[in-house]
């Protein structure tokens, strides 16, 4: 597809563009501008993770679907002091010999997502949860700073 068409001319569409047509087996082979397989895998990784952030009164909650996976299949992780990266990855099962797919369609492979946290998210009190297919990272506010009172400056009399 032509972006010029369409009046987008943006080099970020025609990244995009590329990136969405790349194969896996091209994704490797280095030209001008392409991005690194590295970097398509990891854009498809957060593209395929879905997750719903909350906003309490004492924390954020992030909320990301995890059918079928045990606790050692999930990371969570702070990265820079105000990143929270959540990844893993979803094996396929080995079938006994005689056994052929007729349809798959669950994913599986690796997944990542990263949210910048708010200045008021305490780093230092992160849970995670994973409870019915559901990982559940609550991730506690630092209480409002105090409010700077006035101080009063005696005056001196020379």
């Amino acid at each position: 597809m032509d972006f010029r068409v369409m009046g987008l001319e943006s080099p970020l569409f025609h990244t995009l563009h590329r990136m969405m047509d790349m194969s896996d087996e091209g994704a490797g082979e280095k030209t001008h501008n392409a991005p690194t397989q590295t970097y398509v895998r990891d854009a498809k990784a957060m593209a395929a993770t879905a997750a719903d952030v909350k906003e309490y009164q004492n924390s954020y909650v992030f909320l990301v679907d995890m059918p079928g996976l045990k606790s050692g299949d999930i990371k969570v992780q702070v990265e820079d002091d105000n990143v929270l990266l959540i990844s893993g990855e979803r094996k396929r099962k080995e079938e006994k010999e005689g056994v052929k797919y007729l349809r798959m369609e669950r994913r599986v492979g690796k997944f990542m997502r990263k949210f910048v946290l708010p200045e008021n998210a305490n780093t230092d009190a992160i849970s995670a949860v994973c409870q019915d297919g559901v990982l559940s990272v609550t991730v506690q506010k630092l209480p409002p700073p105090e409010p700077k009172k006035p101080r009063t400056i005696e005056v001196k009399i020379a």
